[in-house]
């Protein structure tokens, strides 16, 4: 189970990513300020985790891909429409 999917569109954006691991390693930094080490551990690994799902194995999905799931979902359901719409034996629409 992956706690951050890298597929997800929210992560699409550079912007995104990057205040992701800048918040989670500024908290590390703010709890060993504050003399907290075991939070600032903890947050640490949190921004390291997400550094290394949003940018070493960030790969995203082109456009092209979605855009064709999208059509083939489309005539999918065109066929389904056009098979309810088909006449039964008695001539009338099921």
């Amino acid at each position: 189970m992956q706690l951050i999917d890298p597929n997800h569109p929210a992560y699409q954006r550079l912007w995104v990513r990057i205040a992701i691991v800048a918040v989670c390693f500024g908290w590390a930094g703010v709890e060993l300020v504050t003399g907290d080490p075991f939070w600032a551990v903890l947050a640490g690994g949190a921004g390291a985790y997400s550094f290394y799902m949003l940018f070493l194995t960030f790969k995203p999905k082109p456009p092209v891909a979605a855009a064709a799931a999208e059509a083939d979902a489309a005539e999918e359901s065109d066929a389904e429409e056009t098979s309810a719409e088909k006449p039964s034996k008695d001539g009338q629409a099921e």
